[in-house]
């Protein structure tokens, strides 16, 4: 009778988890579909308020202080550390772990602070080209923004813990009301006559508000007591080591597309720069809108691997994750192929033109990474970042090898081949640690999910190819072909590909 309940009680947990998931991720696509419409739509009409060099220090200032609020991954360290400990039904541990977390934050908040400060007198000397009135403009949203960062913090733990408890719709939701109450305050501040200062007062009290409803949330609802007097020196080392491999992927993940645009300015021109700011955007849309459920199953990965030590007990719900997740990138993608060019024509102009096929080259290996978050997520929760992050550095060292000599040829193209290049690299090397460290069988994942989900966007893509040589430029055109588009694959999608669960999924949804 006991082993029937635990099985009840075992099923509750994991329907809850998969409904947390679900709705997790509905969440998630409203608040991409806020940025874009936000980016597309509000920031133009904002920027038109305010005026574009109160943008400059707005954008100025942000940039400047983000440097310095890097977590030091310490955010993937709380959901790896504290979905390990649920998984073995530790709270004291996880009690304990967050009282020593949150001392480092402290530490780390006060060595920031110091620097921050320390900034501050230097800013008419680091930035010479400013007039006074903008030097003056730009110490007062410093001081807002970086009392804010400073407050704010130490708070970054919030998400890691609703992570970990596999409360994704709440961590969602506060995502989405912090994005449409910042818009809707920013609207209401610039409709009423007032501008920069308002603006950056007015993320800064959304912010602090989410802070408060989740610090609630967490202390009316979870079972999390933060021990602040426990000390552990070996803890320490150990999420310091991992820690300190997780900045490191972090920092040479970012390096590549960060260093792209002073390799371009030092070989090719602003031009070029210009053309791949453009073709970075659409592939960090494209990477938001298919990875919405990413970070969402570390606690399930932990759960699976809290008594087997082993990746393949992982192949599952990677192929199932991956087959979802390669779905909706595939349909990204090959949309993308055939609109592409118009959108950038209607959105930009014709001087844009070379971005869409910069644009296509970037997001093609993300079409084979996107799917295999699980396995990635997996290299966290056994522990194996430091491999991944030897493998990120020279990657990213190979980019500015290869980008420097392309870039000079071929200008944003040339770097667009680079970055493809060394991401396909990379995809292979990963592949390699999947099979031999994680003992992933890669070989079934290829199998399952990208030659059984493939046919749809073939037959899609020859298909919009076809049409493409008897359509011109013109916004109805766009609209029309790219809901073409959209339901041939999806009907594709449903009769080639799609298995009963996931059938069940778009029923559902």
């Amino acid at each position: 009778m006991a082993k029937i309940n635990r099985g009840i009680n075992l099923k509750a947990r994991n329907d809850d988890s998969i409904n947390q998931i679900k709705k997790g991720a509905i969440i998630s696509y409203l608040a991409i579909g806020v940025s874009l419409l936000s980016g597309l739509l509000y920031t133009p009409w904002m920027i038109k308020q305010i005026g574009v060099n109160d943008y400059g220090l707005y954008t100025l200032a942000t940039s400047l202080i983000s440097i310095f609020l890097i977590d030091f991954g310490i955010s993937e360290a709380v959901s790896r550390f504290i979905s390990k400990y649920n998984a073995e039904g530790n709270q004291e541990k996880v009690n304990d772990f967050l009282g020593l977390i949150y001392k480092i934050f402290i530490l780390i908040d006060l060595v920031i602070l110091v620097i921050l400060i320390a900034l501050y007198f230097f800013i008419p000397t680091i930035y010479s080209e400013l007039t006074p009135a903008e030097v003056e403009k730009f110490k007062i949203i410093y001081l807002i923004i970086s009392t804010f960062s400073i407050v704010s913090l130490p708070f970054i733990t919030l998400n890691g813990i609703l992570t970990s408890y596999e409360k994704f719709k709440t961590l969602k939701l506060c995502d989405l009301v912090n994005k449409l109450l910042v818009l809707a305050l920013m609207a209401i501040a610039l409709l009423l006559g007032y501008k920069l200062y308002a603006l950056v007062l007015v993320n800064a009290f959304a912010g602090i508000l989410i802070i408060v409803i989740k610090l609630l949330y967490i202390h009316k609802l979870l079972p999390v007591k933060v021990n602040f007097k426990y000390w552990d020196i070996r803890l320490l080392k150990e999420v310091f080591a991992f820690s300190l491999w997780t900045t490191v992927s972090t920092i040479a993940n970012r390096f590549i597309f960060n260093v792209t645009p002073s390799i371009l300015g030092a070989v090719s021109g602003s031009s070029q720069i210009a053309i791949f700011g453009i073709a970075s955007t659409l592939e960090a849309y494209a990477y938001i809108i298919s990875g919405a459920i990413n970070g969402m199953f570390l606690p399930k990965v932990s759960k699976i691997l809290a008594n087997k030590k082993d990746g393949e007990h992982v192949l599952p719900l990677m192929i199932k994750v991956g087959r979802i997740q390669y779905s909706i990138i595939g349909l990204i993608f090959i949309g993308f192929t055939i609109v592409g060019k118009e959108f950038i024509y209607l959105w930009m102009g014709k001087d844009f033109e070379l971005s869409y096929y910069c644009a296509l080259l970037i997001m093609l290996p993300g079409v084979f990474r996107v799917p295999q978050q699980i396995a990635s997520i997996t290299i966290i929760a056994m522990n194996q970042v430091k491999v991944q992050a030897y493998v990120y550095v020279i990657v990213a060292g190979l980019n500015i090898i290869f980008s420097s000599i392309l870039s000079g040829y071929y200008g944003a193209l040339g770097a667009a081949i680079s970055i493809c290049l060394i991401y396909f690299i990379r995809l292979i090397i990963m592949n390699i640690i999947y099979r031999r460290v994680l003992n992933i069988n890669i070989f079934s994942f290829i199998k399952d999910c990208y030659i059984k989900m493939s046919p749809p966007m073939l037959i899609t893509l020859g298909i919009g190819l076809v049409i493409n040589q008897f359509t011109s430029y013109s916004l109805k055109t766009f609209l029309i072909k790219g809901t073409f588009i959209v339901i041939f694959y999806i009907l594709l999608l449903w009769k080639l590909s799609l298995n009963k669960y996931e059938k069940s999924l778009f029923k559902n949804f």
